[in-house]
């Protein structure tokens, strides 16, 4: 109301535009300008001075928008349609820089070669999937009749045109690949990578068992420090931003409408007699399926419904499961075919083969037990003693079937009686107490008409209209904040990066970037449609590139000076007391030695020092029986002695041939990747989607 308001108001100003407009439209066609207009109207972007025109990238784009509602029967949400936006876009750009680079090339497919992929001994893919003879091979009449044929000549050039395309971008996946060489050493040696382990003594004097005391600094120290890692403290263009947002979410009203919708089909589904038709006439969102279906096997609202004493024909709801509103018909109860059960259990966690820990778990496994038999509560027990995540929940483990648990759990559960405590059961993880508190003892078929929980169109308009408002008058009149104030609506603030595409709080946003590219403080965006909101912002600072000062950081740089300075006295430490040799060291450094086995780079966790790939590293390259010098890890300064190094057996030839390929293809695949980057950064690539996506 507002903002038709304000329009009439400014009609006379309107008017003037329109005139000056078609001014210019008049200037432009007389000196010929159009023509530049009209060939950007269909340029979405260059790569190197070659067009992706509008309807190339429309029809990608469209591409991906229908493979994915053909997929999930929904349109594609607003941020996921900006990603695929994006990867369309880079698609087409690689895709000009690998054509421009073929020509450079000079790769092309003859006459001969393309005669030979269509009528040579083995032709290519599409020749005999299209004329093929039913037996593998190509009915060779039928081919000759098509291509002499006038009236698919169109057809034919096609043919020719993908199999020549896709010859010469083989031609250059061939050379790319050909530039990577994988030796027997190579092999070998990613062998002993992955598999070689170490056993170590080591001594380490962690950094922070050193007192402050022990070192001293002053405020010069740390502006070295700070311009010895200024690069670390470059930031980019940043733009602060306030919005306010406005839910997609359905209201009461929307759920009541979908609920008397599907209470008006109730009596119509009840009689129906085709129910795969009537899901489908109807607009159903679940698919109709004649399988039968035990309790562990429907959402559990819908389970607790159908299994409350239903009968045959009946029909059930409205009721809501997950973002669903279902309308169930019972078409058949029977018993079961396989077992199903629901349970809980007490899990005492004992690994195999430690067979101390596993007699100890037993033990206490037998005492709850005791306990339980005695009528100590289930769930009480579980909250208290198991060792897994159901303890919280009481030891609940739901509905579960067949193949869902390991072998000797499922033997003992589905033989157990109803509200009977057994066990204890052993496996893999421990032993286990388990308590069946209902058993399956009927499945069921049922159509399931299925509709989702989402605001309706006049929801969705009322709150894009709020938020239209808003920007009006935020944009004529200034005052974000206030004005979303005086409309109750929660102001809240982001940094963001220039070009950064996800906004903390928001996630991605196409339209966002696009806007913040030409922004001016105090800009505000149009409404912007998110997956779940609708959000209007406005700019209220911009933030230039370069390097935070030295007040800002300055926090963040002390206790880094502090940890670098006592590195070096810990460092100075070992190396002093290192004179002595290996056995010394603990004493001469008043600390503890250590051990660690297993170590691999699998393996990375050193015991008492956490996950240190520069440990692990050291040790594996060293010999048995040598001591490294002294080196800094991230908390600890270390000298390591290898008593044992455990290295992998000679590769059989099937393993030898499989990681020769594993290797091949990730060098291949990281040639390509380095390839396409580096044409990509000395390419002239002009992005003009924001001229038409706002």
């Amino acid at each position: 109301m507002g903002v038709m308001n304000n329009l009439r108001e400014n009609t006379g100003v309107i008017l003037w535009i329109l005139v000056f407009a078609f001014g210019v439209i008049w200037v432009l066609q007389d000196s010929g300008g159009l023509d530049a207009v009209g060939n950007l109207s269909n340029n979405i972007g260059t790569v190197n001075g070659d067009v992706i025109t509008v309807d190339e990238y429309n029809q990608a784009v469209d591409q991906q928008v229908q493979s994915y509602q053909n997929q999930t029967g929904e349109s594609m949400p607003p941020q996921m349609l900006d990603q695929a936006r994006d990867r369309v876009f880079n698609q087409l750009v690689d895709s000009k820089l690998r054509e421009q680079e073929m020509e450079r090339l000079g790769l092309d497919v003859s006459d001969a070669e393309l005669i030979e992929m269509i009528e040579g001994a083995d032709p290519h893919p599409i020749i005999k999937a299209y004329f093929s003879d039913g037996q593998g091979g190509v009915d060779r009449a039928l081919l000759q009749n098509f291509i002499s044929n006038p009236e698919a000549t169109a057809d034919w050039l096609q043919i020719e045109a993908y199999i020549r395309s896709e010859r010469r971008g083989q031609k250059l996946e061939n050379l790319i690949g050909a530039s990577v060489r994988v030796t027997e050493a190579d092999v070998n040696e990613e062998n002993y990578r992955q598999n070689a382990s170490a056993n170590v003594r080591y001594v380490s004097l962690r950094y922070s068992a050193l007192p402050d005391t022990e070192i001293s600094y002053d405020e010069s120290d740390l502006k070295r420090f700070y311009n010895e890692h200024k690069e670390e403290f470059e930031s980019k263009k940043t733009f602060d931003l306030s919005y306010v947002t406005l839910s997609k979410a359905p209201t009461k009203e929307d759920t009541a409408t979908v609920f008397s919708d599907l209470s008006s089909l109730a009596e119509a589904f009840g009689t129906a007699e085709d129910d795969s038709l009537f899901l489908s006439r109807n607009g159903s969102e679940r698919p109709f399926t004649d399988a039968y279906f035990r309790q562990d096997e429907l959402d559990e609202t819908i389970a607790t419904l159908v299994f409350a004493g239903s009968t045959e024909g009946q029909v059930l709801g409205p009721i809501i499961s997950g973002n669903q509103v279902h309308l169930i018909k019972v078409r058949d109860i029977r018993p079961p075919e396989e077992t199903a059960v629901k349970a809980s259990h007490i899990l005492f966690r004992a690994a195999e083969g430690d067979d101390e820990a596993r007699a100890a778990a037993r033990t206490k496994a037998n005492d709850v037990l005791a306990r339980l038999r005695n009528g100590d509560d289930f769930a009480a027990m579980a909250r208290e003693f198991s060792d897994d995540g159901s303890a919280s929940s009481g030891g609940e483990l739901g509905w579960f079937g067949p193949g869902r648990m390991v072998a000797p759990f499922e033997e003992a559960a589905f033989a157990a009686t109803v509200d009977r405590v057994v066990g204890p059961v052993s496996t893999q993880f421990g032993f286990h107490l388990i308590k069946v508190t209902e058993r399956a003892t009927e499945e069921a078929q049922i159509a399931d008409f299925a509709l989702s929980l989402r605001a309706s169109v006049q929801t969705l308009n009322r709150a894009q209209s709020a938020l239209d408002d808003l920007q009006y008058y935020a944009s004529e009149e200034g005052g974000f904040t206030e004005e979303s104030a005086r409309r109750e609506l929660t102001v809240q603030t982001v940094s963001v990066e220039d070009e950064q595409a996800f906004v903390p709080g928001l996630g991605n946003s196409r339209s966002l970037v696009t806007f913040m590219e030409t922004a001016k403080v105090g800009d505000v965006t149009p409404v912007i449609e998110l997956n779940d909101v609708f959000v209007v912002a406005v700019v209220d600072k911009i933030n230039k590139a370069g390097f935070r000062p030295f007040e800002e950081v300055k926090d963040q740089l002390e206790p880094r000076l502090r940890n670098e300075m006592k590195a070096k006295v810990q460092v100075q430490k070992l190396m002093d007391a290192l004179g002595s040799g290996f056995d010394g060291l603990a004493t001469a450094t008043a600390s503890a030695e250590q051990t660690a086995e297993g170590l691999s780079f699998s393996n990375m966790i050193v015991p008492g020092i956490g996950r240190d790939p520069k440990f692990v590293g050291t040790a594996i390259g060293m010999a048995v029986g040598s001591t490294s010098s002294v080196f800094e890890g991230e908390n600890s300064a270390y000298v390591i002695m290898v008593t044992e190094l455990n290295e992998p057996d000679p590769l059989q030839p099937e393993m030898y041939s499989a990681l020769y390929e594993q290797l091949k293809n990730q060098r291949q695949n990281l040639v390509r990747s380095q390839w396409i980057t580096s044409l990509r950064e000395s390419a002239d690539i002009v992005d003009n989607r924001r001229l038409f996506l706002q």
